[in-house]
């Protein structure tokens, strides 16, 4: 914020003026509840809404890992609190290994199966935090962001933080719990549909969303002939769900969760800068997720009403416009006839881009 003018002149602080450092920011966030983060989240949502940019009953579920600010050298035991090199050098020498050298212990090492089990290893400043491997293969420890997205706008209607060893088919009971929470809070149809991939099938959740009342749209991965003795019940709730899956519509839907789904993710992790974070514990990052997802939500209400979600497509749409408007006056202007008929007609495109929905009516 130091370094950017026009971020100071929005929030009041003048060139000379010293601004709040990180620690500062940091520490007011610790000192909010984590029901505050969720008001701000909720309050974000219900102008989307307002907008009639949300509705909220057919949404898309995904989930990506995020890497902790916590290091894999720096883990420890959860009975006796020692540490990884420590433990190592006691196999090392139950083994027969007297006084191993680094890479003797390295290669003792690698010959060993399971040796990170989060039910064995955590981390002594962020236990929340969890032992995966990640998607480009190399082991963190990590937390897993799950998204609920609005299919008709991509407005992120609830955000929730596991361990990146939870599996997708139970966290995403939370997430819908939360998505039907906001709706309620806000006000907007009840979630009807739910989308997701391939990692979320299974019985129990086709049966779980079932119970619920809601259709799912889960792509099936491809298991071979099944047994289903015994599983009525699992069997058609998997079926109807195969059925709805291959049909046109769930293709559809399925093409715009990856589309939409995947934007959020963009945004918030990859520009935003927060697929490694940057604080310690899951109620403190959850904190700061709720605010980046609150700002993406913001972001298509500026895209709605000023045609841009960022300051330079804002700039481009409207010298695009103004050109477009000159050039339809100057061919009117040749032609005094249907000029005066048409002159109104002219600036309605530039109109209905830049005006506020509520300022319509007042310009028309």
């Amino acid at each position: 914020m130091a370094d950017s003018l026009s971020l100071r002149k929005f929030l009041g602080y003048g060139v000379d003026e010293k601004t709040p450092d990180h620690s500062t920011i940091s520490r007011t966030r610790r000192l909010y509840w984590l029901s505050t983060h969720q008001a701000v989240f909720a309050w974000a949502l219900k102008i989307v809404a307002e907008e009639g940019l949300l509705r909220g009953k057919t949404i898309g579920i995904d989930a990506t890992t995020l890497e902790a600010n916590a290091a894999m050298r720096s883990i420890v035991r959860r009975d006796t609190e020692e540490g990884y090199e420590e433990y190592l050098r006691k196999l090392a020498a139950e083994a027969g290994l007297e006084e191993p050298t680094r890479e003797e212990q390295a290669r003792f090492d690698r010959k060993r199966k399971k040796k990170t089990s989060n039910r064995d290893w955590k981390h002594p400043h962020d236990p929340d935090a969890r032992i995966t491997k990640m998607k480009d293969g190399r082991t963190h420890l990590a937390y897993k962001a799950e998204h609920a997205v609005d299919l008709e706008s991509g407005a992120v209607v609830a955000v929730t933080l596991q361990g990146a060893d939870e599996g997708d088919t139970t966290s995403i009971f939370e997430t819908l719990e939360e998505a039907e929470a906001v709706a309620v809070e806000i006000g907007t149809d009840e979630v009807k549909e739910a989308v997701t991939d391939k990692g979320y099938h299974s019985d129990a959740v086709c049966v779980g969303l079932a119970d619920r009342g809601v259709r799912s749209y889960v792509s099936e991965p491809d298991r071979g002939r099944r047994r289903w003795k015994g599983k009525e019940t699992e069997q058609q709730r998997v079926y109807a769900n195969r059925r709805r899956t291959r049909g046109k519509r769930g293709k559809r839907l399925q093409k715009k969760r990856a589309e939409l789904a995947e934007r959020g993710f963009a945004h918030m992790y990859e520009t935003g800068g927060m697929r490694r974070l940057h604080s310690r514990g899951r109620e403190n990052n959850l904190k700061r997720l709720l605010i980046h997802a609150a700002a993406f939500d913001l972001s298509l209400v500026m895209r709605a009403l000023m045609g841009g979600g960022t300051p330079r497509q804002v700039t481009k749409g409207l010298l695009a416009s103004l050109c477009r408007v000159f050039s339809r006056l100057w061919w009117l202007h040749s032609r005094p006839a249907t000029f005066s008929a048409a002159r109104h007609s002219a600036l309605d495109p530039f109109r209905r881009r830049f005006a506020p929905r509520y300022l319509q009516p007042s310009l028309a």
